[in-house]
């Protein structure tokens, strides 16, 4: 009996994580990449812990340090958003029909590991 050959979908791979980028010295990064930027996340954390301290003697100026440090954290979230959705589009976009599916599942993972991580956010 001879044996058919299709191409089909992998649900085992595509559900298998991203392959993460290397951290610094080549070394593979311990989880994944942060939506944020270091420098953006310890400004924010810095106004929230200040908000925070001076809640007792200022309540009204903490909140609104607060709501200050909520909307750039979103503005700054939604910057980054964009522009991974802009990279992924471009890695996979423009690829002509006759290109292996290995691209096309990298890119159909990093969409799913953001979008989950956004869900369980």
């Amino acid at each position: 009996m001879e044996a058919v050959h299709t191409t089909m979908y992998d649900q085992t791979r595509a559900q298998q994580p991203a392959d993460r980028p290397s951290g610094l010295a080549g070394r593979p990064a311990t989880g994944p990449e942060p939506l944020l930027p270091s420098d953006g996340r310890e400004e924010i954390t810095r106004r929230l812990g200040h908000a925070v301290n001076t809640f007792p003697d200022s309540p009204r100026e903490a909140l609104e340090e607060a709501e200050g440090a909520l909307d750039e954290a979103t503005a700054q979230l939604m910057n980054a958003l964009a522009e991974r959705r802009r990279a992924l589009r471009a890695g996979w976009a423009d690829l002509d029909h006759e290109t292996q599916s290995t691209e096309l599942r990298f890119a159909l993972r990093e969409y799913r590991e953001i979008t989950g991580r956004l869900l369980r956010a």
